[in-house]
C-alpha cells in the first residue's frame, strides 16, 4: 500500500518529465482547504490532490470547489484502491494520475488530462503572490502604487486594469513565481512592513517559507 509520503518525491519527478519546466510548491492554503501540491507551468498554475490508497474521499467535494476557484488546471493523483471510481468523484476537466507500486517503486500514469478550468478566478490565483510581486506588476504596468490599499484592494486594481488582457497578466502571475527567491522576499516584506511601521521589526513571526522546488528545461 502507498501512502502519501511514498508519492511525493517520485511524483515530482514525474512531473518533471511530463511538464518540462515547472516550479512546485507544496501544503498551500486556498479558501477552507490545503492544496497538497501547486505546480507553476508558463501561462498556468495546477493544482494537485493526492489521494493514496490510505486516503478516503471525505474531504473531496470541499477541495474540488477549492482548487477550482484557484487553478486553471487540475490533477488528481489516486492509488490504485481508487482507481475503479475516481471518475465518480471528480469533475470532467480535473486530469487524473494513477499510481501504483511496481518493483517496490511509485510507477505513475496519465489516466486523463486535465482540461482548462472555466471556474477559475484570477482574483484567488493572485492570492498566490506576496505583496512585493504585486508592485512589480504595477510598475510594470505603469500603475499608481496604492500604497495605502490593503492586498486584496490592489489585486482588484490590477485584475481591472488588465481586464483586456488577462492572457498576459497570467504569463506574469507564472513568471513571478518561477522567479521568486524567498529570502529576497522575505526581507523585501520586511523593509515594506517597516516603511509603513518604523516600529515593527522584521517580518511577523508567523511568517515562514513553505517547501519549494524549482525545476527547468
Amino acid at each position: 500500500m502507498l501512502h502519501d509520503k511514498d508519492i511525493r518525491e517520485p511524483l515530482f519527478d514525474y512531473i518533471d518529465e511530463v511538464f518540462g519546466k515547472t516550479r512546485v510548491m507544496e501544503e498551500k492554503m486556498m479558501g477552507k482547504s490545503r492544496a497538497d501540491v501547486i505546480m507553476v507551468i508558463e501561462d498556468a498554475v495546477v493544482g494537485i490532490e493526492i489521494k493514496s490508497d490510505a486516503d478516503t474521499y471525505t474531504r473531496l467535494k470541499t477541495q474540488i470547489k477549492d482548487y477550482d476557484r484557484y487553478f486553471d488546471y487540475n490533477f488528481i493523483v489516486i492509488g490504485t484502491a481508487h482507481a475503479m471510481h475516481v471518475k465518480e468523484h471528480v469533475p470532467e476537466h480535473w486530469g487524473i494520475i494513477t499510481v501504483e507500486e511496481v518493483d517496490g517503486k511509485p510507477d505513475f500514469y496519465m489516466y486523463r488530462e486535465a482540461i482548462l478550468n472555466d471556474k477559475a478566478e484570477i482574483l484567488k490565483k493572485m492570492e498566490l503572490l506576496w505583496r512585493p510581486e504585486l508592485a512589480m506588476l504595477q510598475e510594470k504596468y505603469g500603475m499608481p502604487k496604492y500604497a495605502n490599499l490593503g492586498k486584496d484592494k490592489v489585486r482588484a486594481k490590477i485584475v481591472a486594469f488588465m481586464e483586456e488582457n488577462l492572457n498576459t497578466l497570467n504569463h506574469d502571475i507564472s513568471e513571478l513565481l518561477f522567479e521568486r527567491d524567498y529570502e529576497q522576499m522575505l526581507a523585501d516584506i520586511a523593509a515594506y512592513r517597516k516603511a509603513l511601521n518604523p516600529r515593527r521589526r522584521g517580518p511577523k513571526k508567523r511568517t515562514s517559507v513553505r517547501r519549494t522546488r524549482k525545476r527547468s528545461e
